[in-house]
């Protein structure tokens, strides 16, 4: 295996540096978009000039929903995974929720409260 990957799949079992987030953006279509990235803003701006995913290419990024950050890379992309599995109105309700509490769309979160928000996602 390449040497980039074995440090890769260190950095991921390892538990690794707390620098990477989850975003969920709102596409010029209405569609949503969830990704990971270790600067949000960067990664936007790199979809909005076509070299971010393949998706966003074709549905252009408009704004950021949602953002939990202080994630090692493999929490993040378990999230993730998390979030994808949601429906779009429990996506919507988990967007909505973190607007009620008062909260800016970015924000940061705790492993803890990550995970429990996808309990209480996945119990309503």
């Amino acid at each position: 295996m390449k040497r980039r990957y074995l440090k890769m799949l260190q950095g991921i079992a390892g538990g690794g540096p707390r620098e990477w987030s989850v975003y969920v953006l709102r596409c010029g279509d209405g569609s949503l978009y969830t990704g990971i990235a270790k600067d949000v803003e960067a990664r936007l701006a790199a979809h909005r000039a076509g070299r971010g995913a393949a998706y966003t290419r074709t549905h252009a990024p408009v704004e950021i929903l949602y953002r939990e950050s202080r994630m090692t890379r493999g929490e993040a992309l378990s999230r993730e995974a998390s979030i994808k599995r949601l429906s779009r109105a429990q996506k919507e309700r988990l967007i909505d929720a973190r607007a009620r509490q008062g909260r800016t769309m970015a924000w940061d979160q705790s492993e803890e409260s990550a995970r429990a928000g996808t309990r209480r996602e996945r119990q309503a």
